[in-house]
């Protein structure tokens, strides 16, 4: 009789080395620092002006909404009557005087002067981008001086318009919609 011999791989030892010091990758902070630098140099090319003299010193901040868009707004006190949103001078953002008027009511409706106002709006479309954008300026107000409060609110800018576009349902073909029945 044979006898089958069977070779057993042994793996080789394995060597327990010291662990190095694993280095961490530096947070990057030049991707967002350079973000903000050609920011300030887009405001600063609008304006004419250097953003740390227009846009420094004490505001007010307040984030305005509408459907889905969000308006985050600071109102700096003194300045040139301005308003700059996503790096654009209103003008520009907002080409028709419709949005304008209605960017400009809690301002027109307290009187004030001598004011500048950034803003980053997102999402929405044109007229919801608008509306969040008076809702910001007209809390933004209030934080700044509550007594204006009651002027505001009897105008109906210091209310959010809650209203949301319904989700469509399973089976419909829109939220409410259903399919039309046919006979043959």
């Amino acid at each position: 009789m044979s006898e089958k011999k069977t070779a057993v791989a042994t793996a080789p030892a394995k060597t327990a080395a010291p662990k190095a010091a694993v280095k961490k990758a530096p947070v990057k902070k030049a991707v967002a620092s350079s973000v903000a630098k050609s920011a300030v140099k887009k405001v600063e090319k609008i304006s004419g002006e250097p953003m740390n003299d227009m846009f420094s010193g004490k505001y007010s901040y307040a984030a305005g909404k509408r459907k889905t868009a969000i308006a985050r707004v600071r109102v700096y006190t003194g300045g040139k009557d301005e308003i700059i949103i996503n790096g654009k001078k209103m003008a520009d953002y907002f080409p028709k005087g419709l949005y304008q008027g209605m960017v400009l009511s809690p301002l027109k409706t307290l009187d004030i002067k001598g004011y500048s106002i950034t803003a980053k709006i997102i999402g929405g479309g044109m007229n919801a981008q608008a509306d969040a954008l008076r809702h910001g300026i007209a809390k933004a107000l209030i934080v700044a001086d509550p007594s204006e409060r009651t002027t505001l609110k009897k105008l109906g800018h210091l209310t959010r318009d809650a209203r949301i576009v319904e989700r469509k349902k399973p089976g419909l073909r829109k939220a409410r919609r259903a399919h039309q029945w046919v006979k043959r």
